[in-house]
């Protein structure tokens, strides 16, 4: 007679199996993250190059109603978050949304889903060491650009190399600098608005109603600054990935994905509404120097440029031990679960080391690619990546669709987080990813991201769905 395991021992059995244990890994995985370093960076996470660096576009697109689409883009990423919140509080693991895809789509969509976040963030790796070179030549003029890159690889393939402790200390860090930053500039920002800093007087609603009103460039303009605005909240999923090398992954994941709904709110929504209010939209010096640098200028901040050069170089630095974890972690898992080489899969030091090499080189690579084929192999390895992100919170938004009827009939007990509204925002947010979609048709160069990522995303599809069917062949005989 066949037994059949519960749901809690099978959940066990998937954890342990997603985070390393079996008889060719090694080792496990640690839990060397305490709370205060996911709760940093949870934190600290969404103050990111995008938001200092990306929104300059946003704003000379939309103007004013930049605080719309930094509103609107950050409700969907809201619903992404706790769906995967949902998920990864009942199923932690290092492989997060690719196993939770697996488990209720099919391995095929783990792998694709997988593979394609680790080749997202192994790209920004070389993009996010890129630009934290171009700082650092700007501040000694001497020097090249590769060899800033070579260093700040090597410092954070170091750093990951080493105990997963390593990666929190250096991320607490980071993050603390960073919403210690921001947070000094909406204080500013609003002691200004208010006319209580000295030397200013309170602006009221000139700027956001003047020059072209609330809405300058039409809806047009609205829409392209809502698509400015969603990739720059990308990377916010590699909280629930560290949550699984806590000690209490359950309780992180499940704080993390509470809190973002006022991170998000503040940081983005906030700083925008600050940045529009306090100078014009149109104003030079937002093109020239950076809405952030523009607006401390304005309130006659000293030496605004160097410190906010100082606050985007820690934000860069940040993205590449981030991203590089999140790269290791994820194709590890990935390994772990039979869809990759057997023999990247060994841990040692509570540390998969050769996957954090592999992603690593893979970085590296990309970076001699920029430097060689700026234009040519390297635009097509940014273009295939491009619209990543929105691939991936689509495998999230149906994976917890799925999951949450398998939770609500077998375990019902591990819903410590729960989507709202079930299913009706579910639903929703798989429809503005859908409008984001189409509104990258409507631009030249983001359909050809998107064209790009698309037959990216349509390659890794057939390959795993090749490798579902073989492994379904090869296991049927024992089932029978």
């Amino acid at each position: 007679m066949n037994r059949t395991p519960s749901s809690a021992t099978a959940a066990r059995e998937q954890t342990d199996a997603v985070q390393g244990a079996g008889p060719d890994s090694g080792s496990t995985l640690s839990n060397g993250l305490k709370q205060r370093h996911l709760s940093m960076i949870a934190l600290g996470g969404v103050i990111g190059a995008g938001l200092f660096v990306g929104s300059r576009e946003g704003i000379a697109a939309a103007g004013p109603s930049i605080v719309l689409a930094y509103a609107v883009s950050g409700a969907l990423v809201m619903l992404i978050m706790r769906m995967l919140g949902e998920m990864a509080a009942a199923n932690p693991a290092s492989g997060s949304f690719s196993v939770h895809a697996e488990r209720s789509i099919g391995s095929w969509a783990g792998f694709t889903v997988g593979w394609m976040f680790t080749a997202l963030l192994c790209v920004a790796v070389a993009a996010e060491a890129m630009g934290a070179a171009d700082i650092m030549v700007g501040w000694f003029p001497g020097s090249e650009p590769w060899m800033w890159v070579l260093l700040f690889m090597l410092i954070f393939t170091g750093t990951n190399l080493a105990a997963v402790s390593n990666f929190g200390e250096f991320e607490f860090w980071f993050a603390a600098l960073k919403v210690a930053a921001i947070g000094i500039f909406l204080v500013l920002g609003l002691l200004a608005i208010f006319g209580l800093l000295p030397g200013t007087s309170a602006p009221g609603t000139t700027h956001l109603t003047g020059d072209g009103g609330f809405l300058p460039k039409g809806v047009d303009g609205l829409m392209v600054g809502l698509l400015a605005s969603v990739f720059a909240y990308g990377g916010l999923e590699t909280v629930t990935i560290a949550a699984a090398e806590s000690k209490d992954p359950v309780r992180g994941v499940a704080r993390a994905v509470r809190t973002a709904m006022w991170r998000i709110a503040l940081f983005y929504v906030g700083s925008m509404a600050i940045i529009v209010t306090v100078i014009p939209w149109s104003a030079p010096s937002i093109a020239k120097s950076g809405p952030y640098v523009a607006v401390l200028d304005y309130l006659k901040i000293p030496a605004a440029g160097q410190l906010m050069n100082v606050v985007i170089l820690v934000a860069l630095l940040s993205a590449v031990n981030a991203n590089l974890y999140g790269a290791s972690r994820m194709a590890y898992s990935l390994i772990t679960r039979g869809q990759g080489p057997a023999f990247l899969g060994k841990v040692s030091g509570g540390v998969p080391r050769r996957s954090v090499l592999l992603c690593a080189a893979f970085g590296f690579f990309a970076v001699v690619l920029s430097f060689l084929w700026p234009d040519t192999l390297f635009q097509w390895l940014l273009n295939m990546v491009g619209a990543a992100v929105l691939v991936v919170w689509g495998f999230i938004a149906v994976a917890q669709l799925r999951m949450r009827r398998m939770l609500e009939r077998e375990a019902p007990e591990r819903l410590v987080v729960r989507m709202w509204a079930f299913p009706v925002l579910t639903w929703v947010a798989l429809a503005g990813i859908a409008a984001v979609l189409l509104l990258m048709l409507r631009d030249e160069n983001q359909r050809i991201q998107l064209l790009f990522t698309g037959g990216f995303g349509l390659v890794l599809t057939v390959i795993g769905l090749i490798r579902q069917r073989a492994l379904g062949r090869a296991a049927s005989p024992s089932q029978q």
